[in-house]
């Protein structure tokens, strides 16, 4: 009896011991597979403890974050599908512009006296024609996209200025629609635009990481040639991740005009370089190839919360841009010691 029961005990030990293996197997894995957006968590997490212990009784309050959360959305819909276009390789510096425009286009609609609804398609699908026709400018003509998508962002801007003269449009109306309540109100003290921004990442890595097309991006932005080889039409998949800008920067429009009640000739300037350092920050590397969307997002919260954190915690605004700067640095060493370059 006894050399049974111990035979059992035995038995149970190694059981124990093979499935903490395991588990310290996968938790290896899983480290190892998201080794870029667990490195942002952790900046944002310093940070966060940062600014915590500079002023305890700011950031323990629920209105700091809110603050955050209401804009954050806007700088979501930028950041994520830059993911993408930087993992096919490229670079797209015209989505402020378009942002802009399909911004206008959905003024213009609501202003006209059409359901907002309608205005909504109005932006998505500017957003879409004018990344469309960026992608295939940058693309079809074998340009370089940090240069012709400068310039397209100049060019658009150009053209918003000159229609408009600078004029603002007023949408007081949608202050009392049921858009206004669906896309940019509170529930229970959180802004219902985080929501849209969350389901839009949580659609993105579903697209980046479980969907023909993220393979495609990731294997074009790798190697060209060899995607060629595998019956890949590259071209087309590069015009499609310009479309999917256009796509996030006519929402990031729509939604910024939604919280504001109003259309600004200059909307969507200001995102140029915080969205772009957001995706670096994130863990996206610039050599095209790989890159992450929750790593993205995370990135796009910590470059959003800088302002907002440095003067919560009682500094000038003068400190923002070192903040902005000190951050972005500090993450791309992190991101450099923690992950190999491919090439």
């Amino acid at each position: 009896m006894t050399e049974v029961a111990g035979a059992k005990e035995g038995e149970r030990g190694a059981a124990h011991a093979h499935a903490q293996r395991t588990a310290e197997g996968s938790f290896r894995r899983f480290a190892d597979a998201n080794r870029a957006p667990l490195g942002t968590l952790a900046v944002f997490v310093v940070m966060m403890a940062v600014f915590l212990a500079a002023n305890p009784r700011v950031f323990s309050e629920w209105n700091i974050y809110r603050s955050v959360l209401t804009t954050l959305p806007v700088a979501l819909f930028l950041v994520v599908p830059l993911v993408f276009v930087v993992t096919a390789g490229e670079i797209d510096l015209s989505f402020p512009s378009m942002m802009g425009f399909s911004a206008w286009m959905f003024a213009l609609v609501v202003q006209a006296g059409f359901s907002p609804y309608l205005g909504v398609l109005a932006g998505v699908a500017t957003g879409l024609v004018l990344g469309l026709m960026v992608g295939s400018i940058v693309v079809y003509f074998s340009l370089s996209s940090l240069v012709a998508t400068l310039g397209m962002n100049f060019m658009l801007r150009g053209v918003i200025q000159i229609v408009t003269e600078g004029k603002s449009i007023a949408l007081t109306p949608l202050a009392h629609s049921s858009a206004k309540m669906i896309f940019s109100s509170d529930v229970l003290g959180v802004p219902t635009q985080i929501g849209w921004g969350v389901a839009f990442v949580v659609f993105s890595g579903f697209l980046y990481n479980s969907h023909r097309f993220g393979a495609q991006v990731k294997i074009v932005g790798d190697n060209p040639d060899s995607a060629r080889q595998m019956g890949i039409d590259v071209n087309l998949v590069r015009v499609k991740t310009f479309a999917f800008v256009g796509f996030g920067a006519a929402l990031a429009g729509v939604f910024s005009t939604m919280i504001n009640f109003t259309w600004w000739p200059t909307a969507g300037d200001g995102y140029l370089l915080p969205a772009l350092a957001s995706v670096f920050v994130g863990g996206t590397p610039t050599w095209g190839g790989v890159g992450t969307v929750v790593g993205g997002a995370i990135g796009a919260f910590i470059v959003s919360f800088i302002q907002t954190g440095v003067v919560g915690a009682g500094l000038s605004g003068f400190y923002v841009q070192f903040f902005n700067g000190l951050i972005i640095i500090l993450s791309l060493i992190g991101h450099r010691w923690n992950q190999a370059r491919y090439r």
